[in-house]
């Protein structure tokens, strides 16, 4: 399985948004430029412009290239607007409902419990954290990665779960309640700019 195993912070200052909510992330220290009077780089055009939104989108879901620009393809195949529908795809991926639900810190994290087998979809074991979600869907945890999801919990603290989402904190238990909306994505990002850069 190909992933990006290098450092993570670069990322976020790479495209200037942290790209996950842990405070390594979110700090302004971790935003700026390195060096003595951080390096501003050259003004954007066009081009760069769409391949940073695309990067952000990619980074923050914790995809590579290949995965992503498949993801596109699909949602393009799909009716509605291609920016919308590409964002409901992302957002019904595994690994990010179990991000959303506060089981996990982060993308990656997430990614890493789905891939060890500790998460059931409907009660049957589901290992690809690309699996997309569906309304209906009932996700549980196995005992053994209980205990680890309810420190998660305890360190997010205050973390909002969706409205598409139907969580249960005593049981671990997460339902799909709905389609979610690009209003609903915590993250700020034009999808638009992303559909126009594969064009």
């Amino acid at each position: 399985m190909a992933r990006y195993t290098g450092p993570k912070v670069k990322l976020s200052r790479r495209v200037g948004v942290p790209i996950a909510d842990t405070p390594k992330h979110t700090s302004k220290r971790a935003l700026n430029p390195n060096g003595v009077h951080g390096y501003r780089g050259r003004r954007l055009r066009a081009y760069g412009i769409r391949l940073n939104e695309k990067q952000k989108l990619r980074f923050h879901y914790g995809m590579l290239e290949k995965q992503f620009r498949l993801t596109v393809d699909e949602a393009s195949r799909r009716p509605g607007n291609t920016g919308e529908v590409l964002q409901q795809l992302l957002e019904q991926r595994l690994d990010n409902v179990i991000r959303r639900a506060g089981l996990a810190r982060t993308i990656w994290a997430a990614r890493q419990m789905v891939a060890h087998g500790h998460v059931l979809v409907n009660g049957r074991k589901t290992d690809r954290p690309s699996y997309q979600v569906d309304i209906g869907d009932k996700i549980t945890l196995k005992t053994r990665a209980q205990k680890l999801a309810r420190e998660n919990m305890e360190s997010l603290a205050g973390h909002e779960v969706p409205g598409w989402l139907d969580f249960n904190p005593a049981e671990l238990t997460v339902k799909v309640i709905a389609t979610p909306t690009s209003d609903q994505t915590p993250f700020d990002v034009n999808a638009n700019m992303i559909v126009e850069f594969y064009r």
